[in-house]
Parts: structure tokens; sequence; C-alpha cells
């Protein structure tokens, strides 16, 4: 049996905004974005290189999926940008704007800092050893 994570859901206040952030600002590319009908699209995103593993943009549906918007994993850091150049991308992510919470560190495992998008979902940059 072979199988693969295909894509997480990330729930987002708004798709054009997630879109621009994510496309525009990291540099992501757009893989799929479908209309479903009623206001829903079918919108995953990808970091370049990324090889099957996506985000599902998913607009939040109503008030409870709204209180989860940036607090999807409790307060966690739930997502990990994996990188092959640390520094370029921590510079180039600084550049256009992006919110660290620290400054990067090494750690036995990689170089890593941790990093919020636009929505409050807290991230890792990271580069492994």
């Amino acid at each position: 049996m072979k199988q693969n994570l295909h894509a997480v859901a990330l729930v987002v206040p708004d798709y054009d905004a997630a879109i621009t952030f994510y496309t525009e600002t990291l540099k992501f590319q757009l893989l799929q974005d479908i209309d479903l009908g009623a206001g829903k699209r079918w919108v995953l995103v990808a970091p370049p290189g990324s090889k099957g593993s996506a985000i599902l943009l998913a607009k939040a549906d109503g008030p409870e999926q709204e209180a989860a918007i940036g607090n999807q994993t409790g307060g966690r850091v739930g997502f990990f940008l994996q990188t092959d150049n640390f520094h370029r991308d921590h510079a180039n992510m600084l550049a256009q704007g992006v919110t660290f919470e620290e400054d990067s560190r090494s750690e036995p495992y990689g170089n890593v800092a941790v990093w919020r998008d636009p929505f409050g979902n807290r991230w890792d940059l990271i580069q492994f050893t």
C-alpha cells in the first residue's frame, strides 16, 4: 500500500486575502482555485518545490469556524515550513513583512524561528541539519 498526505485544511477569513499572502508574500504556488458554488471554493497552495502536500485554504463558515481562525492548534505551532536555505528564506520573509515571534535559533535538529501568518496561525521556518 502507498499513501501520502495530500492536503491539510487551514481555516481563513477570506479566500483572496489568504491567496494573496501565501502566493505573493511567501511565493507559494496556487495549485487550484475551483468555484464550488454557494460562495465556496477549493483552493490549494503549496510551497515552491513541494512534492505532493498542499494547504487547502478553507474560508470559515459560521461562528464556530470563525472562532478557530488563527487558533486551530490551540496556540501551538501547528505548521512547519521546511527550507533548504534558512537564512535566505528568513531574510526574504522579513523583507516581505512577515511577523517573527523570535530571533532565529540553532537547535540540535536545525535552524528554526517561529512566525505568524496574518490570520494568527503559528508556523516554524525550519532547516533541518
